[in-house]
């Protein structure tokens, strides 16, 4: 799609000018409409994103031990926020696809945009370097950084739940889904969950299977906490 697109709007909005605009070019080309497409750029902008953010996270919580650092750039990094920061580029108008991916409506999907948001990256470091790169990253994660905290960096339910089992050789938690209800794109989950400890079982309910199980963890370890000392 890019071809229809002004490149100078989207190096406008990262705040960033390429010197080599093939760079940026290669980066917003998915697999599906050359073979000269933005996986290697994806494999590389992947490890500079993980390094800044790793480093910013390091002097911005300086009494957060190695767990709590490595949840919260997990955080930062998964797909889920990529796919945040690349629809508020409009990372998708620039894209250029293959018919199939086109007609499919990839310019919207998570996977791809995600993908192009690392790609991006890994353009402006060869571009430009560490230091300008990290700049970018920095201005486009301002607003995530902003809001992080160590409350953020627990661990989820479930895996607090099977620690806590495993440190008194107690066998992991049976989580079974009991129903669901509503269509593909809008399903709701009921997962019930077992654990061999007072015979504890609780029920979750959640917009996905995942979803739910962390509900249902959630309230055996509730259970647990209620406990008298």
């Amino acid at each position: 799609m890019y071809p229809g697109n002004n490149l100078k709007k989207l190096q406008s909005r990262i705040d960033y000018q390429f010197v080599d605009v093939e760079y940026l070019k290669q980066a917003l080309t998915h697999r599906s409409a050359s073979s000269q497409h933005n996986e290697r750029l994806e494999f590389l902008g992947d490890a500079v994103l993980g390094n800044i953010i790793a480093l910013k996270l390091f002097q911005l919580f300086p009494d957060a031990d190695e767990g709590q650092l490595s949840r919260l750039r997990a955080f930062l990094v998964k797909e889920k926020a990529l796919f945040e920061l690349a629809q508020e580029l409009a990372l998708g108008d620039f894209l250029k696809l293959g018919s199939g991916e086109l007609k499919s409506g990839g310019f919207r999907r998570a996977s791809i945009l995600s993908d192009a948001f690392e790609a991006l990256i890994g353009a402006v470091y060869l571009d430009g370097g560490f230091d300008k790169t990290q700049s970018m990253v920095l201005s486009l994660y301002k607003e995530k950084l902003s809001s992080l905290s160590l409350d953020m960096a627990e661990k989820d339910p479930k895996t607090q739940l099977q620690e806590w089992l495993q440190a008194r050789n107690i066998e992991t938690p049976e989580y079974q889904v009991t129903r669901s209800s509503g269509k593909d794109h809008a399903k709701t989950y009921w997962v019930s969950c077992h654990i061999n400890y007072r015979n504890y079982q609780t029920e979750g309910q959640g917009a996905s299977r995942r979803k739910a199980e962390q509900a249902a963890a959630s309230e055996i370890l509730q259970m647990i906490k209620a406990e008298p000392k």
